[in-house]
C-alpha cells in the first residue's frame, strides 16, 4: 500500500545557476526476499526500483533553481521505477511532469554508471530511495566511496526514505562512520512493516543506529503518514524519513548551497 502525497507547491525560489546536482538511484529490479536464516536471496519476480517522486521531486527542485542536474545509478543504464509510484493515485506534480519531458525520460533510460561519475564536478549529491534501494546502496562499495570523497569534499548530500543507506559504508576522513553523531532520519521500521516490505536486506532505521547515527523519525499511529526532514548544517547533511519528502529535502540541500556560497 502507498499513499498519495501532494509535494509543496510553494516552492521557494533559488538562483544558483552554474552549479551542478546529481542525483544517484538503484539499479535493483526486483523486490526479492532474503532468508533471514541464511541470508540466501529467494527471487520473486516482483518488479521495484526508485520511488517516482523520490527521483523526480529533487530533479526538477534542483532544475527550477537554474542548476545543471544529471542522473547516475548504481549500474548504470535504464533505471527501474516502481511502477506503483506512478499511478494517478499517488503521482506527484513531478511525476506527471517527468511523463512528459523528454530529457528527463532520457537520462533515466540511459544514467550514468556510478564508476563513472567524477564526484567532485558536484554541489548536491541526492541519494534516491525505494525498495531497490535496500538492495543496492550500503551493498555497494564504490557508492560508499563517492559519498566518503563528497564528504570531504563538503558536498552537500541528501537522501530521502531508503536513500540514507548509501551513506551506512561512507567514513569521514578520519576512518569514522559517516553518519556517526550525524543527525539523520530515513523511513522507520514500523512504516516498512506497514507496507509488508520487511524481507528486505537493508532497513535505514535498523542500518543508522547500528552505525550510531543521531536518528530521529515522526512516528505515530500509522507511520506512512508521518514525515521528517533533517538538517544537520555542521556535516552538511539533508534526510527525508519517506517518500513524502522529496521536496522538502531538495530545498532544504538548496538552502544549505545557498549559504555555503554566498
Amino acid at each position: 500500500m502507498t499513499l498519495p502525497h501532494k509535494s509543496n507547491a510553494n516552492h521557494k525560489s533559488f538562483q544558483l545557476k552554474g552549479y551542478k546536482a546529481l542525483i544517484i538511484t538503484t539499479s535493483q529490479s526486483t523486490l526479492d526476499k532474503i532468508d533471514q536464516a541464511t541470508g540466501e536471496v529467494i527471487k520473486t519476480g516482483k518488479p521495484t526500483g526508485v520511488y517516482a517522486s523520490e527521483m523526480t521531486e529533487p530533479y526538477y527542485t534542483f532544475l527550477d533553481a537554474q542548476m545543471e542536474v544529471e542522473i547516475a545509478s548504481i549500474a548504470g543504464g535504464a533505471i527501474p521505477i516502481e511502477k506503483l509510484s506512478l499511478m494517478p493515485l499517488v503521482r506527484t506534480a513531478e511525476d506527471s511532469r517527468y511523463l512528459k519531458d523528454p530529457v528527463l525520460q532520457e537520462k533515466v533510460r540511459n544514467s550514468k554508471p556510478i564508476t563513472q561519475i567524477q564526484i567532485k564536478e558536484y554541489d548536491i549529491v541526492f541519494l534516491s530511495g525505494g525498495w531497490g534501494a535496500a538492495y543496492d546502496f550500503a551493498q555497494s562499495e564504490e557508492l560508499s566511496n563517492l559519498v566518503s570523497e563528497a564528504y570531504q569534499a563538503k558536498t552537500i548530500l541528501g537522501a530521502v526514505c531508503h536513500g540514507p543507506l548509501g551513506f551506512i559504508g561512507a567514513t569521514k576522513p578520519d576512518g569514522s562512520p559517516l553518519v556517526e553523531n550525524v543527525k539523520v532520519t530515513g523511513v522507520t521500521n514500523k512504516q516498512l512493516k506497514e507496507l509488508m516490505v520487511g524481507a528486505t536486506p537493508k532497513h535505514p532505521e535498523t542500518e543508522l543506529r547500528n552505525a550510531n547515527a543521531n536518528y530521529e523519525s515522526n512516528s505515530g499511529i500509522i507511520d506512512m503518514f508521518k514525515n521528517h526532514i533533517v538538517v544537520d548544517k555542521e556535516h552538511l547533511i539533508v534526510t527525508g524519513q519517506n517518500q513524502k519528502g522529496g521536496v522538502a529535502a531538495a530545498q532544504s540541500a538548496l538552502e544549505l548551497l545557498q549559504e555555503k556560497v554566498r
